[in-house]
Order: structure tokens, then C-alpha cells, then sequence
């Protein structure tokens, strides 16, 4: 036995996926552009090779970033760069990844290589995605080293969450009128062709006086006039808002149908809350308004970092759904932010110097290591479930092969052909 039971693995041949769709983008535009863009991809292309394509437009987007202002400083904090073209390359990437990840599914079903894997490997590299999609983002906003940052981390972590939470206790991937991987990749993709042509200081304009409204005294009495970037965080509070109460009317109405409780499945909430305000905490040392952190080059080493951890957590909750297990309230990887934060806020809470973090140095020693762990944590995370799933369901993973009645890996095609005849 591997890093799965016996018991969860028998249960992967009880998983089918269910997906409600609601988007009208999605059902009346980019599906008909998906249901295209799969046929040119040859079948013996596996899917998860597809979504593992599409995920490395986005790091090579992410890559220009750290070589063009490795510090993330962003225009306010006096960075030079990147050039405005650079994102449209942003804009592409993302889109591109977008059009992958939808089509990784229907190319499993063209292949006939559907399953629960497929599944683990999509969400886990949303959760990556997603992180990473937050940094850039924030970079063309002009947000930069600030707390709207960390603010719109939290926000987009949160609605993963959501939506991971809601299809453990329903059973089904919901996607409303509005959903972050349809709309609001689209939104972000048009952020970034806006900041192409303008630069990024287009996002500090007054939301009043962009629209032409500031002296109408009706408005201006009830809304401020702060920057365009500020407004957009905003927005992503009130769709946070509302994906809560959407998720949980879903969940809600799943549990009644079911006969069970409608409210326990909330305090499967609370681990999201929980791990944001570890992270939170250590931010705000030594104080919110001067944080050592958020006003340092250690500030995107340490959002992968949160990242990396919410991703291993988030990866567990899908492991838990397609293998029918408990829900996994905590992560060891708590621990290393735990730690951090304690070490970090020493001065508040037992009036002394941090025992590690005591120079700017030993901060990035101490940010640096959580970043290694966690990465290796999460990658070792991948590798074990991987190989469990891939040898108990005789399903490759990165090609299109599964295993024959003997145990010998064989095209799939091949496979299904001999499985067909002898049921026949």
C-alpha cells in the first residue's frame, strides 16, 4: 500500500464526474471553440499533457515577470519594467491556458482516458494557476508590494476553496452565469491587453472621474473616488460575496435532498479562514503599516509559498471527494507558517527579538526554506498520488496507455478493443 489505502482506492472505481455549467460565455462562445480546438491535437496526446502545456504558458508568464522586476515593485515603487507588450503576452498565455485546461477533458473522453486523475490533475493545476494568475495580476493593476495584493490572494484562494468545498459535499463541479475559471480568466486577460496599451499606471485613475461622474454630488457623497484598482478589488469582495452564498445554497439543497445535516458541511469552511490568518499574522509583523514582509523582494517568494501550502490542501480535499474519505481538516504544512509567524511576532507577543528573523537576511533564509519545503512537500504530494491511481486503475498519465488483463502497459485504444470483444 502507497500513500493511498486499500479501501480509497477501491472507492476511484465508484467516481463519475458531474458538471453544471450555467455560464452563457462558455455554452454559446468558447465551447463551440474548445469542441474545435480539441480535434487538432492527434489522440495519442494525452490529456493531462494538454493541461500540463497550458500551465507552462502561464510560468513562462511568470518568468518574464521575475526577469523584468525581480523585486516587484511594480511602476508605483519605481520599476522600469516590463514593457507594455510584454502583456500581451500575459493576455495569450492565460487564455491559452484557459482554452487547455477546458479542453483537457474532452480529449480524456476522445482518448478514453477519463477518470479520477484527470480530475486531481486539472484542479491541481488550478490551484496553481491561481496564485500565480493573483501575482501577475496585481502586477498590472500597479498594485504591486501592498496589502490589496494579499487582500486579492485571500479573495481568489478563498473562491477556489469554495468551489472545492461545494463539490465535496455535492458531488458536482458548479459553474455559474460568473465563474473564475470562464469569466474571470476572460476579465483577467482583458486587464492585461488594457494595461498593453496603456501601462499599468491606467489603474490608479479615480473610478469617478474615469467614468465622467465625480462632480454629479448624488455619487460622489456615496462613493469614493478611489483608483480603478482599488474599484476592482472591491468587486472581487462583492463576487466573493456572492460565490459564498451561491456555494452554499448548492450545498445546502444537496444535503436536504440526501437526508443530512445542511450545516455541518460549514465547518468545513473553517480551515480556509484558519490557514489566512497564519499567513496574515506573520505579514503584520512588525506592524500592518510597515510590514517587513510586503515591503520587501521576499513578498512573491512568499505568495508561492501560501500558494504551494493551499494548493496541498485544496489537493487533499479532491483526493478525500474521488476517493470518498473524510474530509481533511488540517495540513502539516500549517506548521512551517505557524512556525514563521510566531518566530516573526516574538517582540508582540513575549516582548523580545525574533529568535531567527531578526535581520532582513535571516527573513529571506527563513521565507526561502518554507518556499523549498513546501514546493518539495507538494511536489512529493503529486508524485505518490500519481502513482497510486496510475497502478491500481492500469491508467498512465502523461500518454495514452493503459493496462492489458496481464499487466502490461499497451495503447489504450488496443486495450479497450480486447475489453470490448470479451465482454461481447
Amino acid at each position: 500500500m502507497g500513500y493511498i489505502s486499500s479501501a480509497a482506492l477501491e472507492n476511484l472505481k465508484k467516481y463519475q464526474y458531474k458538471g453544471v455549467d450555467k455560464s452563457l460565455l462558455s455554452r454559446y462562445v468558447l465551447n463551440p471553440y474548445w469542441t474545435w480546438l480539441v480535434t487538432l491535437w492527434p489522440k495519442w496526446v494525452a490529456p493531462n499533457v494538454i493541461t500540463m502545456s497550458g500551465l507552462c504558458f502561464v510560468l513562462f508568464n511568470f518568468a518574464t515577470l521575475l526577469y523584468y522586476d525581480p523585486a516587484y515593485l511594480a511602476e508605483k515603487g519605481g520599476a522600469s519594467g516590463p514593457p507594455q507588450w510584454i502583456y500581451f503576452t500575459w493576455a495569450a498565455g492565460l487564455f491559452i491556458y484557459q482554452s487547455l485546461d477546458a479542453i483537457d477533458g474532452k480529449q480524456a473522453r476522445r482518448t478514453g482516458m477519463a477518470g479520477p486523475l484527470g480530475e486531481m490533475f486539472d484542479h491541481g493545476c488550478d490551484a496553481l494557476n491561481t496564485t500565480l494568475e493573483v501575482i501577475l495580476c496585481c502586477q498590472a493593476l500597479n498594485l504591486g508590494r501592498s496589502w490589496w495584493t494579499v487582500a486579492s490572494q485571500i479573495a481568489t484562494l478563498a473562491n477556489f476553496y469554495l468551489t472545492t468545498w461545494e463539490e465535496y459535499h455535492t458531488g458536482q463541479l458548479f459553474l455559474g452565469v460568473f465563474s473564475g475559471p470562464v469569466e474571470g480568466i476572460i476579465m483577467i486577460c482583458t486587464i492585461y491587453v488594457v494595461t498593453g496599451f496603456y501601462g499599468p499606471t491606467f489603474w490608479d485613475q479615480p473610478v469617478l472621474t474615469f467614468l465622467g461622474v465625480e462632480h454629479v454630488p448624488q455619487i460622489a457623497k456615496y462613493i469614493p473616488n478611489r483608483g480603478l484598482n482599488e474599484a476592482f478589488m472591491w468587486f472581487g469582495a462583492v463576487g466573493l460575496a456572492f460565490n459564498i452564498t451561491t456555494s452554499y445554497i448548492n450545498v445546502f439543497k444537496a444535503k436536504l435532498s440526501n437526508g443530512q445535516s445542511p450545516f455541518r458541511p460549514l465547518l468545513h469552511l473553517l480551515p480556509f479562514p484558519v490557514t489566512a490568518a497564519i499567513q496574515i499574522f506573520w505579514l503584520s509583523s512588525p506592524h500592518v503599516s510597515r510590514s517587513a514582509i510586503v515591503n520587501s523582494p521576499f513578498f512573491v517568494p512568499f505568495l508561492c509559498t501560501w500558494g504551494l501550502q493551499f494548493a496541498h490542501q485544496v489537493g487533499r480535499m479532491i483526493l478525500a471527494h474521488v476517493t470518498k474519505q473524510p474530509f481533511p481538516w488540517g495540513d502539516k504544512l500549517w506548521l512551517l507558517s505557524v512556525v514563521g509567524a510566531i518566530d516573526a511576532n516574538m517582540p508582540r507577543l513575549l516582548n523580545r527579538p525574533p529568535l531567527i528573523q531578526h535581520s532582513p537576511h535571516n527573513l529571506g533564509v527563513v521565507i526561502f526554506a518554507t518556499l523549498a519545503i513546501s514546493m518539495i512537500s507538494y511536489g512529493r504530494f503529486c508524485t505518490l498520488v500519481i502513482d497510486d491511481i496510475t497502478n491500481f486503475l492500469g491508467i498512465a498519465c502523461f500518454t495514452v496507455r493503459k493496462k492489458d488483463i496481464v499487466g502490461v502497459w499497451r495503447r489504450a485504444q488496443s486495450v479497450d478493443k480486447a475489453m470490448d470483444s470479451k465482454k461481447q
